[in-house]
């Protein structure tokens, strides 16, 4: 099914882009038709990184999910890889918000970046304005934007779905450099926007969430940073392509996860495994 896709198109804000624009997107839907058959999403090698300072977090594999680790108080951005020769939408949220409004909704329905063919977008913030964004950090629950809002069922989580432009036009370029071989992301399909928003009122209805701590991370809204937007048009492909999600925890969070070993099992096994059935000592000493 054809939908039809209103987006803003962004100018090279920064040296990092490998092109010279991006854009997001909200969903209009064109039909009231419900899809009775979900098809699986199909898995491309799309990437998503959590930068700091420049530099890719190290990400874990555990509990078939990916990890990051947050650092207190530390600025990060959102890299995101188009690998492929044509534009693709990518619905960006952080802490279960949008990164363009902060919405929280169903993928298709939200408001998405676009990427151009064989391009990347590092996205440092919140889009607060058509040319400011407010800066991510790693924070507490309590101090996050998510807290400030109202929001916190979903803290803790970095989630991107990708879209296929339905129709696209193939730039016949090669890519900057070879493309990294990436895991298959566990991915479920997405489900109708009408079953969506049935089931976000139902949530909305029954949920009951405890307050936010100050053990556990999350994102907060930090400083402005410039940000230049405007609309485009784009339509997109029904189903996503692809799904990314990464956890992030402070350290000892995941030390509960059992993503990090508790530091004190490396030491035990260590000397656990010198040890020695016997050793030159005649009689048994006085404790």
């Amino acid at each position: 099914m054809k939908s039809r896709m209103w987006l803003f198109l962004l100018s090279a804000t920064g040296a990092s882009l490998l092109l010279g624009s991006f854009a997001f997107s909200r969903a209009v839907q064109s039909s009231s038709r419900v899809f009775q058959s979900r098809p699986e999403i199909v898995r491309y090698p799309f990437d998503v990184q959590v930068l700091m300072d420049g530099q890719p977090l190290e990400q874990y594999a555990a509990n078939g999910r990916r990890y990051v680790q947050a650092f207190q108080g530390r600025e990060y951005e959102l890299r995101v890889r188009n690998p492929f020769p044509y534009r693709v939408a990518v619905a960006l949220s952080v802490d279960g918000l949008n990164t363009i409004d902060a919405r929280h909704s169903s993928a298709w329905e939200a408001s998405k970046w676009v990427i151009e063919p064989y391009g990347m977008i590092d996205i440092s913030g919140w889009q607060v304005s058509s040319s400011r964004a407010r800066h991510f950090y790693f924070t507490t629950e309590r101090d996050s934007y998510g807290a400030r809002l109202g929001q916190t069922a979903n803290l803790g989580v970095i989630s991107a779905v990708f879209f296929r432009e339905l129709q696209p036009v193939v730039t016949r370029t090669t890519p900057p450099r070879p493309w990294p071989e990436y895991e298959k992301d566990d991915a479920s399909p997405s489900s109708s926007p009408k079953e969506s928003a049935r089931a976000e009122g139902a949530n909305k209805a029954a949920r009951s969430y405890p307050p936010p701590d100050d053990e556990s991370a999350a994102t907060g809204i930090g400083r402005s940073v410039g940000h230049d937007v405007r609309w485009v048009h784009m339509d997109l492909e029904r189903h996503p392509a692809s799904e990314v999600t990464i956890r992030y925890e402070f350290y000892q969070g995941l030390v509960r996860l059992g993503v990090f070993p508790r530091p004190y099992q490396r030491d035990v096994l260590r000397r656990r495994e010198d040890a020695r059935g016997f050793e030159d000592r005649r009689f048994s000493p006085e404790p």
